[in-house]
């Protein structure tokens, strides 16, 4: 092999490594976000709204002095601001029912099938976009789906009277599946800020008027409230959402889907951290399982 062939290969799998890097990094990010909605005293839909409004003049001040060129470009077209809103769309749709699904089913059926968005990410990533994996990641896959069901324990049950509520919550992993499907894509044309701060523009534009109907708590109530949102919108999501979009430039948006389940397990285990919430050896073990998932998963992307 040449120079000229062996030095993009290597800097190639460079970017791979720091992507994964900044993918986990992100998973971790987001792993906050309940704790944050667990402190904060305003309704659920009012928290979504505030982690993209209190985030949008930070994600817009980084893409107006980010340097243009590269691989990057700036939206021109109206197909461009299509598909920059759909991922807006895809966001608030995951965020949306999610809050619903809750009222309908228990916490822990609502935020377990939210994350089955690798059921839905894979096939169509390999169908629409031609990714190929092998027969070793269905199986990390399957293993920390497995994983995650573990790690919810007895507090996940199959009700008659949750059904709404459960299909709610699988819906929100087919919003979120298509949030992580075209954000990957868009990575080909656009920088990280500027999908961020155009899907988060559009997500605030629809979450707004849905917390305002909603008759639930708009604003903090006092200084620490504001805090808690603003730890939301930079920490979680200007700062984890924003490392996963790096990262879908690099990696297959299946094996990304799959990493994503580390975020349950982190957020099970940073509530025993600082809420005193109880972690016993079955979420243990299933964290450990989602881990084993996620290194087979990706040792079986290609």
């Amino acid at each position: 092999m040449t120079d000229s062939r062996v030095l993009p290969a290597l800097h190639a799998s460079h970017a791979q490594r720091l992507a994964l890097i900044a993918l986990l990094a992100g998973a971790l990010s987001i792993a906050f976000a309940p704790i944050f909605v667990r402190l904060s005293d305003v309704g659920p839909v009012a928290i979504a709204f505030w982690r993209v409004a209190l985030s949008a003049p930070v994600l817009a001040l980084w893409m107006s002095v980010e340097p243009k060129g590269g691989r990057s470009r700036a939206p021109s077209t109206p197909r461009d601001f299509a598909r920059l809103t759909l991922a807006g769309l895809c966001f608030a749709g995951d965020l949306v029912i999610w809050h619903i699904s809750i009222g309908y089913t228990s916490v822990a059926n609502a935020t377990l099938l939210a994350n089955f968005a690798p059921l839905f990410v894979a096939p169509v990533a390999w169908f629409l976009f031609k990714e190929r994996f092998t027969s070793r990641f269905v199986v990390g896959m399957i293993l920390a789906l497995a994983g995650a069901l573990i790690l919810m324990g007895e507090s996940f049950r199959l009700s008659a009277d949750h059904l709404f509520g459960d299909a709610l919550g699988l819906l929100t992993a087919v919003f979120y599946g298509g949030y992580i499907l075209s954000v990957g894509h868009l990575r080909s044309e656009f920088s990280t800020a500027t999908i961020m701060t155009w899907s988060g523009g559009i997500t605030a534009v629809i979450l707004l008027p849905l917390a305002l109907l909603s008759g639930q708590p708009l604003f903090p109530a006092n200084a620490d409230g504001w805090l808690v949102l603003a730890g939301l919108a930079l920490f979680s999501h200007a700062g984890g959402q924003s490392l996963i979009a790096y990262a879908l430039a690099h990696l297959p948006a299946s094996f990304s889907s799959v990493s994503l389940l580390l975020q349950p397990a982190a957020a099970a285990i940073l509530a025993w951290l600082l809420l005193n919430e109880p972690l016993g050896a079955l979420q243990a073990a299933g964290a450990a399982v989602i881990l084993v998932g996620i290194l087979l998963a990706r040792r079986g992307s290609r």
